[in-house]
């Protein structure tokens, strides 16, 4: 686990009012609550975020790059393409990020993704998803040719994402 992924989950617990002494994970390593905080880490390369909320929450960050036709199948059928309006990879990173939030809020790793279904895009920073008849509002963030989605039933969760390269970091946002 990136320590950077901590640091903003850290931050996120501060602007929230919450607290983690601890970071305990099933033995699949799903997170686990700690006090009734529910938490999320993903980080990549060169950025890396955290939240924590009362409730079930999930965070998923990509960096966009090209991706092969068949994975853009896999990610999401034909009546969801269709909601995109565009098979491309930004879509397809709008739609991998989404299903993973919402997978890690619900505990199920990727074999639960023919299960998550995109519902409806309202714009290029909301969506809907579903999974096992549970609605899921997503939030998606685009910077620095990255994506952030946040999965999580409470509109106001505090989530942050940080930027570090050549040793410097950078919050991106919050």
């Amino acid at each position: 686990m990136s320590r950077h992924a901590r640091a903003a989950l850290k931050l996120s617990c501060e602007k929230s009012g919450l607290a983690l002494n601890t970071l305990p994970k099933d033995d699949k390593g799903v997170p686990l609550p700690v006090d009734g905080v529910y938490w999320s880490l993903s980080h990549k390369t060169a950025i890396a975020g955290g939240v924590a909320s009362p409730q079930p929450v999930g965070l998923d960050l990509e960096t966009v790059r090209p991706v092969s036709r068949a994975l853009l199948s896999k990610v999401a059928d034909e009546a969801e393409w269709r909601l995109a309006g565009d098979k491309n990879e930004r879509a397809f990173f709008r739609f991998w990020t989404a299903k993973e939030a919402v997978l890690k809020a619900v505990g199920k790793g990727m074999a639960g993704l023919s299960r998550c279904k995109i519902l409806n895009i309202f714009d290029e920073a909301r969506m809907t998803l579903t999974y096992e008849n549970t609605r899921w509002p997503v939030a998606h963030i685009w910077f620095n040719g990255h994506v952030a989605a946040l999965a999580s039933g409470q509109s106001d969760v505090a989530w942050t994402i940080r930027g570090y390269r050549h040793g410097r970091t950078e919050k991106i946002t919050t």
